[in-house]
């Protein structure tokens, strides 16, 4: 497995991480046995970045990780996330940076995770009402405590993320990124380019878009918050079937997935680009993991970006966008 270096501050992992948020909830039906495997089967095979959250589940999640890495904590490079405040009945508090909270919510994902430091905490989304200096000179103090090793931030905006690092540095930014969701080219990349922090990719198959398997809103399971996703609303899933199809076609000339195919262009994206692709299933992790050994030329980029160029997307990516790029 290739390694990829997040930020200047020393943090590296694996090229390609396993986000973990759908064991638990939002995908519809879940097996933590089989979530578990799948976790156990991405160590096996050289995938070290996990990623997880405290509103997953809510809470579930991060305890499913902790069981999973059991007596193997030095194989991995654990990554949660705070800001998204959820109560134990699943019911929505807001968001939150508050520093005393901050504090809390560490000290809580610590006790769920069963580890004594976890090695990248980001914020999950940024609270406005709170200054991002705050939240982050608080973040710096569990650094200092020595309850977390690096510090992230997610869907953050290009002036927040310079806040933010001119208070303690920050080793990486998540934000969504894709085929069919790549505004963040135009500012986000370039930011964190030049301050050199790097840049972890969720849901770059698209939510499971561009694996091209969901052709319609029926496809998806009950309790599948997709479902309520504009991008699968009647009038947009159909405009954006006929673009995966045409990436479709250039996978099956290449030879490989539509998702390996996209999972591929990401990590052409750049050297400090780590896509952390969601899965329940261990024959899925096995397939996303042979997308490191895909060959893309320059010509194959162009011919991808002819396919599905950046904007064709129809449909929002949220139902409510007023969280993201604050």
């Amino acid at each position: 497995m290739d390694r990829r270096r997040l930020g200047k501050q020393g943090l590296e992992v694996s090229a390609l991480g396993l986000g973990c948020m759908g064991m638990s909830e939002f995908y519809g039906a879940t097996n933590e046995g089989e979530a578990i495997g799948t976790i156990q089967r991405a160590l096996e095979l050289g995938v070290t970045l996990l990623d997880t959250a405290d509103m997953y589940g809510p809470f579930t999640n991060e305890r499913l990780v902790g069981k999973a890495i059991a007596g193997r904590r030095d194989e991995v490079e654990l990554a949660t996330k705070f800001g998204n405040e959820r109560r134990e009945d699943g019911s929505w508090v807001g968001i939150n940076g508050r520093p005393e909270y901050v504090r809390a919510a560490c000290d809580a994902s610590l006790d769920r995770l069963g580890v004594d430091v976890i090695d990248l905490y980001y914020q999950h989304r940024v609270d406005s009402n709170v200054p991002i200096e705050e939240t982050v000179g608080a973040m710096a103090e569990l650094v200092q405590a020595g309850k977390v090793r690096y510090l992230g931030l997610s869907e953050a905006a290009p002036a927040t993320i310079r806040r933010a690092h001119a208070v303690h540095p920050i080793s990486a930014l998540q934000t969504e990124y894709s085929l069919w969701t790549r505004d963040v080219e135009e500012e986000i990349l370039p930011t964190v380019c030049e301050l050199g922090i790097g840049f972890v990719a969720y849901s770059p198959l698209g939510r499971g878009f561009l694996s091209a398997q969901i052709r319609r809103r029926e496809d998806l399971e009950e309790g599948d918050f997709r479902a309520f996703n504009p991008r699968f609303e009647e009038g947009n899933i159909e405009r954006n079937v006929e673009l995966i199809d045409r990436v479709a076609e250039i996978a099956r000339e290449k030879n490989v997935t539509p998702a390996q195919l996209a999972l591929g262009w990401v990590l052409k994206q750049g050297d400090d680009v780590v896509p952390i692709p969601g899965t329940t299933r261990v024959s899925h992790l096995e397939q996303n993991l042979a997308a490191l050994e895909i060959e893309l030329t320059e010509d194959d980029l162009a011919h991808i970006d002819e396919a599905f160029p950046p904007g064709a997307t129809a449909g929002e990516r949220y139902p409510d966008m007023s969280t993201v790029n604050r």
